[in-house]
């Protein structure tokens, strides 16, 4: 009577990326994705449309759309279908990369710069798209040594965007770096951690998202929360396709966005692989691949529906850390809001509310959470012995010039310097170079101390969780 039969055993847990929370947690913590990338989403479609001379109404025209794509991005990466998707909690936008070559294609231009660019991108989706498997081979090149080097720098490279943003994110603003702007970032912050550090529970895991909310609310006796910026915006909006025109094709732009599309590939890559160390789920070659399948599919399609080249948020590999809740669900609810602020312009703007400098608070502890990430994983390489240190050393140094130098290669050919400006795909791709050199190159078929797959070292050794 009191044997257990085989139909009685408990169902094993599944595995916290798959995991289902309950439908108002799941969409808190999917709201906290949303904040915490909202910023990086919104730049570029506003910087573009400035540079090119849109209307208000156009303005948010590509805002939406890079909000939309997003939301599909986002879903194609968590959810997947076929060999499209890393079903990760991998969180994807408009790359930032793509300004820099963008704004050289409408200074060219001028009117006539929008078409090319959105026939360059759905080449360069498609491009990635056919790529997909060469580039997710490279996932057995980046052990500890490597992986640890490129995640650390992941974070090192958003400080400063944190740091622009808690002094307001305009430099040629008024009150760029005022005491008002870096105080709200400090109370933000400083909301942050007392919260993480006095509350329990579920209430800790959305610190990050309280803090925000205490800084807006600060905000708005200071005069930095816009409300009156609602009420010009439209109540619904379908994505147009080619709104600005039919796409043009032109060898010079092509190459441009082909460059930007292989610096997104390779941090997309090296993303992969921090959030599979954070959520304890490697990143295996399939993985990859079909992560930038997704890339590739959500950037031709963004091209069509006049949105721009897409790539992974290393911010939200943060969030994922710090929460410690990993689920892909609630990234992939985190993808619907996106796709509803998107079509509805009005609730995309009530996110946009939350100023710059709140956003830079949180962002300190965001982005640290990856560099520390980092150095976790740096920890499970041997730097005692052998060559790890000096590719440890080397890397950092020369992915920090473009971050502690930001005109380090301004005598550098365009194209040349789109790709050596991006400090984590120059420190990537010299970490893979100095590992191969030292670690296997005339050393046989061994497997030298800390050289490990990191998905191979994953699969023993768990990633410690954030205080």
């Amino acid at each position: 009577m009191g044997r257990r039969t085989p139909l009685m055993e408990p169902a094993t847990p599944p595995h916290p990326v798959d995991e289902l929370l309950p439908p108002g947690r799941m969409a808190v913590v999917a709201l906290q994705h949303v904040a915490s990338m909202y910023a990086g989403v919104a730049a570029p479609p506003l910087i573009i449309g400035a540079a090119v001379g849109l209307t208000a109404a156009q303005l948010t025209t590509l805002l939406a759309a890079s909000l939309f794509i997003a939301g599909i991005a986002t879903l194609l990466q968590t959810l997947g279908f076929w060999r499209i998707g890393s079903r990760l909690p991998f969180v994807n936008g408009v790359s930032f990369a793509t300004v820099s070559p963008v704004l050289a294609v409408v200074a060219a231009k001028k009117d006539a710069a929008l078409p090319l660019i959105f026939g360059s991108t759905i080449v360069a989706g498609l491009f990635c798209f056919l790529m997909a498997p060469v580039f997710c081979r490279l996932v057995r090149f980046f052990p500890p040594v490597v992986s640890g080097t490129v995640i650390t720098l992941i974070g090192i490279s958003l400080l400063p965007v944190a740091g622009n943003w808690a002094q307001g994110g305009n430099a040629r603003a008024a009150e760029y770096g005022s005491p008002a702007s870096l105080g709200l970032a400090g109370l933000t912050l400083l909301a942050v951690l007392l919260f993480n550090r006095f509350l329990r529970g579920f209430l800790q895991r959305i610190s990050i998202l309280l803090g925000l909310l205490v800084g807006t609310l600060a905000a708005v006796p200071l005069g930095k929360v816009d409300l009156h910026a609602l009420a010009s915006l439209p109540l619904f909006e379908l994505p147009r396709p080619f709104a600005f025109g039919a796409p043009q094709f032109e060898v010079a732009a092509i190459i441009s966005m082909l460059v930007v599309m292989v610096v997104s590939m390779t941090e997309s890559t090296a993303d992969m692989i921090a959030l599979g160390e954070v959520a304890e789920r490697p990143a295996d070659d399939r993985t990859i691949a079909g992560g930038l399948r997704a890339d590739g599919l959500a950037t031709a399609f963004g091209g069509v529906f006049n949105g721009f080249i897409c790539s992974a948020f290393a911010q939200n590999i943060g969030l994922v850390a710090l929460t410690r809740i990993r689920s892909r669900f609630v990234v992939a609810l985190a993808g619907v809001f996106l796709i509803v602020m998107g079509l509805v312009p009005v609730v995309g703007a009530l996110v946009s509310l939350v100023p710059q400098p709140v956003l830079g608070g949180a962002g300190v502890v965001l982005f640290g959470s990856v560099a520390v990430a980092g150095i976790r994983t740096l920890g499970k390489a041997d730097l005692g012995t052998g060559s790890n240190a000096i590719i440890v050393a080397v890397s950092l140094a020369f992915g920090l010039f473009p971050i502690a130098f930001p005109d380090f290669y301004h005598a550098f050919p365009e194209q040349v310097a789109t790709v050596l400006q991006s400090g984590i795909s120059v420190g990537c791709l010299l970490a893979i170079t100095l590992n191969l050199l030292f670690n296997h190159l005339g050393r046989g078929a061994a497997v030298p101390s800390g050289s490990a797959a990191p998905a191979q070292l994953a699969a023993t050794a768990r990633v410690d969780e954030p205080a």
